[in-house]
This record gives C-alpha cells, sequence and structure tokens, in this order.
C-alpha cells in the first residue's frame, strides 16, 4: 500500500519549514524512526523522522523550497499490508517528531528573541551566503507546492516560468492548469541582464522570526522611551583601579551595569514585571534575569545571566565572558536564552551614542547603552573635562509610568556615577 507522509506540526505554532537536506533517495528502504529529511523552521533546525518503515516512492520538493505544515514530503510503499489491514495502517497518525539538543543558532535582534522548548537545535546553516541569479531561468528555484511541482513534471512544464499566486508568489496546481493553456511569453534577455547584476537572498526562518518579533512588540506595548546622559569619570578610575590588580579579573563596565540596574529592579519592580492583559493582571517576576544583547557574526544573540542581583561583579565579569565565548563558538543551548525579565543592550561597544532599543516583549524595558565620550562638564562651578555615558531605556508605557522611570534611571544612574555604591551592594561572593 501507499502511505503519503506530510510535514507534522513539531510544536510551538510552526507553520512552515524549508527543506535543508534530504536523507533519503526514491527506491531507498527505510525504517521507522530512520530520518528523512533536515527541515529548517523559525525556531529550529531538525531532522523530520519516517513514521513508517517501507519503500521511498516519491519525494516531494527540493533543498531551500518552503513547505506549508500539513504538505506531503513523501509517499512510502509499505510492505506486508493489504486490504483491511492496509487501511486501518494507513488512517494511523504518526508520532510527533522528537528533537535532539545539539548546537544552537537561536539569533535575534537587539530586544527581541524567540526560542523554542528544551531538547530542540539549530546548528550553523547557509544564512547570509551570497546566492546570485545567473541568466539560465532554470537555475533559480521558484516557490511552489510539491502538488504544483510534481503536476508540472507529468504535464512537462517548467515550473520557473510559471507565474505563481499564492503566498509569497507561490505556485499552485491552478497556476499549472493556467500556464499549461494560456503559456506566459518569456522573460526578455534585457530583464535577465538586469535580474543577473542582482545579488539575491533567500529570507530565511531565522530572519522571519525576527520581523515577526519586532512587529509583535511594536504593536503589542506602547513603547516610550527615554535618554539621558551620566558623568561616569570614578566609574573610569574605580575599574582601572580593579583591573590594575594582577591578581583581580578583568572587568569592562558591563558588570557594574548589570549590578546597578539589577539593584534598581529590587526597588522598582515593575521595570521587572509582564503585563497579561489577556486575563487582566500583572505579573512581577521575583527572578531578576537579565537579558545581554551580544553581537555575533551570525547576528544578535540574546543570552540570560540569571539572578543577577545575587552575584558579585566578579561572578558577572566570569558569566559575560563565558556567554559571550559560547555565543561566538554558536554553543548556546536553549536554557541559556530562556527567562530573561530585563534586556540591556550595549550599542557603544561598536562606537553607538544614542539609539532607541525595541523592548523585548513581553518584558517591560530595556536599556540601552552608549559609547562613553570626552565631554567638558561642571564641577565645583568649573568647567572640567569627564568621562560622558549617554543611555537610552525604552518602557512598555501600559504598565510603566513615566515617573517610575525617571526614579528607576535616577537610582541607576547615580550609582553608575559613584560605584562605591555598587560595591557597597555587591552581594555574591566577596
Amino acid at each position: 500500500m501507499r502511505y503519503i507522509f506530510k510535514f507534522p506540526d513539531i510544536g510551538e505554532g510552526l507553520e512552515e519549514g524549508k527543506i535543508i537536506e534530504w536523507y533519503v533517495e526514491k527506491g531507498q528502504s527505510i525504517a521507522s524512526g530512520d530520518p528523512l529529511v533536515k527541515m529548517e523552521t523559525d525556531k529550529v533546525v531538525t531532522d523530520i523522522p519516517s513514521p513508517k518503515g517501507g519503500i521511498i516512492a516519491q519525494r516531494f520538493g527540493v533543498p531551500g523550497e518552503t513547505v506549508k505544515v500539513g504538505s506531503a514530503l513523501v509517499e512510502i510503499d509499505i510492505e506486508g499490508l493489504e486490504g483491511v489491514q492496509a487501511q486501518e495502517q494507513a488512517k494511523t497518525e504518526p508520532a510527533k517528531a522528537t528533537e535532539t539538543q545539539v548546537e544552537e543558532k537561536g539569533f535575534g535582534v537587539v530586544g527581541t528573541i524567540e526560542v523554542a522548548g528544551d531538547g530542540s537545535y539549530l546548528p550553523a546553516g547557509t544564512e547570509g551566503l551570497v546566492q546570485r541569479d545567473t541568466l539560465s531561468e532554470k537555475s533559480r528555484k521558484v516557490l511552489a507546492t510539491p502538488v504544483a511541482r510534481a503536476m508540472a513534471r507529468e504535464l512537462g512544464l517548467d515550473i520557473n516560468l510559471i507565474a505563481g499566486s499564492g503566498p509569497a508568489g507561490r505556485v499552485t496546481t491552478k497556476d499549472v492548469e493556467k500556464h499549461r493553456h494560456h503559456p506566459m511569453p518569456a522573460k526578455s534577455e534585457q530583464n535577465l541582464v538586469q535580474m543577473a547584476e542582482n545579488e539575491i537572498v533567500p529570507i530565511s526562518q531565522i530572519r522571519k522570526t525576527i520581523a515577526k518579533n519586532m512587529l509583535r512588540s511594536k504593536h503589542n506595548a506602547a513603547h516610550m522611551s527615554v535618554m539621558d546622559e551620566v558623568e561616569v569619570s570614578r566609574l573610569v578610575e574605580f575599574r582601572k583601579a580593579i583591573n590594575d590588580n594582577p591578581e583581580g579579573i578583568k572587568l569592562s563596565y558591563l558588570p557594574f551595569i548589570i549590578k546597578a540596574v539589577a539593584i534598581a529592579l529590587k526597588s522598582h519592580p515593575v521595570m521587572n514585571a509582564e503585563l497579561d492583559l489577556d486575563n487582566e493582571r500583572i505579573i512581577y517576576k521575583k527572578a531578576i534575569n537579565i537579558g545581554l544583547a551580544m553581537d555575533t557574526e551570525d547576528g544578535l544573540v540574546v543570552p540570560v545571566i540569571r539572578n543577577a542581583d545575587q552575584k558579585s561583579l566578579s561572578q558577572l565579569a566570569r558569566e559575560i565572558s563565558n556567554l559571550a565565548e559560547k555565543a561566538r563558538e554558536r554553543k548556546l543551548n536553549l536554557s541559556d536564552l530562556k527567562d530573561g525579565t530585563f534586556s540591556i543592550t550595549s550599542y557603544g561597544s561598536i562606537g553607538g551614542y544614542f539609539a532607541v532599543p525595541v523592548i523585548n516583549y513581553p518584558q517591560s524595558a530595556i536599556l540601552g547603552i552608549g559609547r562613553i565620550a570626552d565631554k567638558p562638564v561642571i564641577k565645583d562651578n568649573a568647567v572640567v573635562p569627564g568621562k560622558v555615558m549617554p543611555i537610552s531605556m525604552s518602557v512598555d508605557h501600559r504598565i510603566v509610568d513615566g515617573g517610575e522611570v525617571a526614579r528607576f534611571l535616577n537610582e541607576v544612574l547615580s550609582m553608575l556615577k559613584e560605584p562605591l555604591l555598587i560595591w557597597a551592594k555587591e552581594g555574591g561572593e566577596a
């Protein structure tokens, strides 16, 4: 009997996936549980196993093609089943695919990231590699449903020459039927030359998630942003004195910023809260877990330092260093990226001064830090050179009022201005 296995929903609202690599060929014998295909979704890359054993009679789709959940992936000849037994076997639903935790690549953007549940993984893919159009239309892969591709093959039609009317220009069976009776003229050589001059990079599933999350944040949170500056000459001197100690751990400015934010969050819990409007409630988070936007070659990741208020400056520095190394080597796991309650992005590390960060929804706030600059400041009624740090903060104005933002920032900036206040409230190990 023939069994058609369709792309299953592997969880968390999956709608589609991209074929990365086929593990089977037509005519190949497989057993139940053998991997059929590697699929990239908006959250993970995972192998899809076969629910049944048999012979591969047909594959649907090619690497790089996007497949909707519920669309056919393979057709399997199941041996040894006939009649009623075959009908009953065909009715059984395959078990959902399991996910194996290996390397992860859950990349997001400053202030937003979405990851899958425990056990998922997203290894290195081909995102960022430039693909160029050539003058040959046959070398270009168009979006099409598996059934439409099969229909075009049977009719001897080039699917690449068929105009699609489906979502994102996807070719459907109706388009194939229309083209069969009313073929469109081939594109002119001039148009092909113009297309060849452009660099075409297909949008990745990860970039789709970034776009979705950014819009979700903008659509669901009432963004309000505040900008300020703080004179941090004493912080600069304090950090230098610590780093000059040959026996001490080397500190960047980030541990001081994290510690100041963590201390202030304890006295301003609404900044560490989440608005659950559907259930008409505010969720005040007890844990203070700070997400840090980190720049990598593949994009920005936001790993989380848990219980930051309970850790010393040296502990924070070590954890930042470990997370940064894991991010560079693509070794972050899902637990590194989950459960953040407040986010910090330091665009000053690459030269930025002011920016308007986007809230990591459903969190209520995100703090942005710019580069420290030499500026004239007034001290003791005299203009003297100073070190000035710019900050930008975005909050969800539905839950956080302007007065609370000002009070929170006043406390954070007072500690950055006088780092001994941070040292006195350090906590964690000595």
